[in-house]
């Protein structure tokens, strides 16, 4: 079967945000005398619905803390952290590859699009994704199946004829409940898995072709 379409998750397979946003929250909780756990956090990666970090540090310091001030703080240093990254490695070739295929490619990710605009636009890859799909659009993000049963319509596909890539299980669980292909590449939050519901695991982008992913499809 021809490999009609590629939608990619964002967040950590096209720009390591999440090394960031994990690094700025856990300076916050340094600052409160406690150490964020990554093992913790590795459970809420991927999906937009899960137990906010900062009520559970109010809950461990036991009093109130000022959220608009903590907030805009934290995000002012995960954005200038997020700033000093380029696309991950693989990510423009296959891009470009696809383009050069006319493989139409679009994002399913549980970002709001407006993230996905502003960082594509700073990496000059806005004008190569046909579709951005972020939780703005569907009523449950990942681990649910709206992102990217969306994006498949508005791709024009269907989810057997396209792949998904993503780098975290709630996003992989996410791809196979709408019924994509879907490939892993784990970054250094994400990398404990489990990705057993995968159909491929690699340990970059750059390690794909297009030729492997048409593959997957039988």
């Amino acid at each position: 079967m021809p490999l009609r379409a590629l939608v990619f998750d964002f967040d950590g397979l096209i720009l390591d945000t999440e090394w960031p946003e994990f690094a700025s929250v856990g300076a916050i909780w340094a600052e409160h005398g406690h150490e964020l756990d990554l093992e913790w956090w590795r459970t809420i990666v991927g999906t937009a619905t899960y137990v906010d970090w900062l009520e559970r540090l109010e809950a461990l310091v036991g009093r109130d803390l000022d959220h608009g001030e903590i907030r805009a703080r934290r995000r002012q240093h995960h954005h200038a952290l997020i700033a000093e990254q380029d696309a991950l490695p693989g990510v423009v070739d296959l891009v470009e590859a696809a383009a050069t295929a006319g493989i139409p490619i679009g994002i399913a990710s549980s970002s709001p699009t407006s993230w996905l605009e502003t960082h594509l636009d700073r990496l000059g890859l806005r004008h190569r994704f046909d579709v951005l799909v972020g939780r703005d659009r569907v009523e449950h993000a990942k681990p649910a199946p709206d992102l990217y049963l969306l994006a498949c319509r508005e791709l024009g596909v269907e989810p057997w004829e396209a792949v998904a890539l993503e780098d975290s299980p709630h996003g992989a669980t996410a791809a196979k409940a709408a019924g994509l292909r879907c490939v892993v590449v784990p970054n250094r939050i994400t990398a404990a898995g489990p990705f057993d519901h995968a159909d491929l695991v690699v340990a970059s982008l750059a390690d794909l072709t297009l030729g492997e992913l048409e593959s997957l499809l039988g």
